[in-house]
C-alpha cells in the first residue's frame, strides 16, 4: 500500500465554490505542502495539469530540492508535447531528483481546454495518439540504458533514429500512471501502462473496472497495478466529520452547482461522466449527506463544483481506515488522497489515519525519532502522559 498526497496549483480554500477562505497558492505554499508530505512520510504527490493548474513539470522541479524521499506524480499530455522531447524531460528529472519521478498519462476530455493548447482531435484519436506516444516514449527511455536508437512509424507519429544520451535512474523508465473509463482507455492502461488510476466510485464499480483491466492485461501477458484517487474529510468523530462536509459546501450556492455541472456536460470524458451520475446535481445545503452518500462514507459533494475526482472518504478515523481497507482487498496499492486545506489536512490525515493502517506500511512510514518528551511541556517542567498507541492493523490487504 502507498500512500500519495496531491500539490494544490489549481487552488486551495477551506470552502468550495467561492473565494471566502481561499489562500494564495504560490511557491512558498506549494513547498509548505510538499514539506508536509515527505516528513510525514507519503509515497509521494501528485500534481494536477490543465489550464487551471501551473505548470506541474516547472512545480514538481522546484520541489526537489526541499524534500528527501517524495516522488513527483506528473503529467504527461500527448500532442502537446512531442515524445521524444517528453522522454528526455523524464529522464533529466528521474536523474536530478534521484529516481523519483512517477509519470501520469493525461489525454484530455475538456475540448475547449485542448482547443485553446491547439489540439483538435476527438476522443478516439487521442487515444490512438497517445497509444503512439507511450510505445515512443517508453521505448526510447528504455534503450537509453544500452545506447541503442529507435525508428518508428505510426498513424499519427513518427521517429527515425530516435535516441537519449542520458538514461533515467529507473528502469527501464519511471513508473506510468494512467486514469480512463472508456473502451480505449481501458485497452490503452491494458497493453501500455504499470498502473491503472481510478476515480473514487463505490467498491462494486471499481471492482469490476479492476476485473475488465486485468482480463485486458492478461491478453498481451501483461500484469498491472491499480490505484484510486480519492478527498478525504476525516474528523476524531464521525459527527465532526460530516460537519466539516457540510462547512466545505457552506458557502456554495445553486447557480454555481448549475454552471459547473453544465460545463462538465460538454466535455468527452467517460470518468467525468461516471462521476457526475454519482451526485446528479443534487445539492442540499441544509443535508449535504442526503443522497451524496453513494456508498458507506463515499460522499459525491465535492464533484458538485469540482472536476475530475469528485468523491471523498469521510468519517472518523476507523471508519476511514476500513474503507481504505476495503479498497485494497480488491487489488488496490495506491491510494492518492487530497483534503481542503491541503496543508493542514495532510498532516490531519497522517495523524489520524497512518496508525490505522497495515503494519507493513507503518515501518515504512517511521521517521527518524528524536527522544521525548512529546507534546508541550505542562506548566513548564511536567511531562505531558503518553498517548495510548491505538491498535495496528497486521493484514497488507
Amino acid at each position: 500500500m502507498k500512500i500519495l498526497w496531491f500539490i494544490p496549483t489549481h487552488g486551495d480554500s477551506r470552502y468550495l465554490g467561492t473565494s471566502h477562505g481561499a489562500r494564495t497558492t504560490d511557491l512558498h505554499y506549494f513547498k509548505q505542502v510538499a514539506v508536509a508530505a515527505d516528513t510525514l512520510g507519503y509515497e509521494g504527490v501528485l500534481i494536477p495539469t490543465g489550464r487551471s493548474c501551473e505548470d506541474p513539470w516547472i512545480v514538481a522541479a522546484s520541489l526537489v530540492d526541499v524534500t528527501r524521499r517524495l516522488k513527483f506524480l506528473v503529467a504527461l499530455r500527448p500532442g502537446l508535447v512531442q515524445p521524444a522531447v517528453a522522454a528526455r524531460m523524464a529522464a533529466t528529472f528521474d536523474r536530478l531528483s534521484g529516481g523519483r519521478l512517477l509519470i501520469n498519462l493525461v489525454t484530455g476530455g475538456d475540448a475547449d481546454e485542448l482547443a485553446g493548447d491547439g489540439f483538435f482531435l476527438d476522443h478516439e484519436k487521442r487515444y490512438e495518439v497517445s497509444g503512439e506516444f507511450m510505445h515512443i516514449w517508453r521505448e526510447l527511455l528504455a534503450r537509453s540504458h544500452d545506447g541503442d536508437t529507435l525508428d518508428f512509424a505510426g498513424e499519427h507519429l513518427k521517429v527515425h533514429g530516435g535516441k537519449l544520451l542520458y538514461p533515467p535512474v529507473q528502469r527501464p523508465y519511471p513508473p506510468t500512471f494512467f486514469g480512463g473509463s472508456s473502451e480505449a482507455a481501458h485497452e490503452l492502461a491494458a497493453q501500455q501502462l504499470d498502473t491503472y488510476l481510478t476515480w473514487g466510485e463505490p467498491p462494486a464499480a471499481v471492482a469490476a473496472k479492476v476485473a475488465d483491466i486485468r482480463q485486458r492485461a492478461a491478453r498481451y501477458g501483461r500484469t498491472l497495478e491499480f490505484g484510486i484517487r480519492l478527498h478525504v474529510i476525516v474528523r476524531e468523530t464521525e459527527d465532526e466529520a460530516w460537519a466539516a462536509a457540510s462547512s466545505l459546501l457552506s458557502h456554495l450556492d445553486e447557480g454555481t452547482v448549475a454552471a459547473a455541472q453544465a460545463k462538465f456536460a460538454r466535455m468527452d470524458s467517460v470518468g467525468q461522466r461516471r462521476m457526475a451520475e454519482l451526485h446528479k446535481g443534487r445539492f442540499n445545503k441544509h443535508d449535504v449527506r442526503q443522497g451524496l452518500e453513494i456508498s458507506p462514507n463515499l460522499w459525491a459533494g465535492v464533484g458538485l463544483v469540482r472536476g475530475g475526482a469528485g468523491t471523498a472518504l469521510v468519517g472518523n478515523p476507523q471508519q476511514v481506515a476500513d474503507r481504505i481497507q476495503e479498497y485494497a482487498a480488491l487489488g488496490l496499492e495506491h491510494f492518492i488522497f487530497s483534503g481542503y486545506p491541503h496543508l493542514e489536512e495532510a498532516y490531519r490525515f497522517a495523524e489520524l489515519v497512518f496508525p490505522l493502517l497495515p503494519l507493513q506500511l507503518q515501518e515504512r512510514l517511521v521517521q527518524p525519532r528524536l527522544s521525548g518528551p512529546f507534546g508541550e511541556i505542562v506548566a513548564n517542567d511536567v511531562l505531558p502522559p503518553s498517548a495510548k498507541a491505538p491498535a495496528l492493523a497486521t493484514s497488507a490487504s
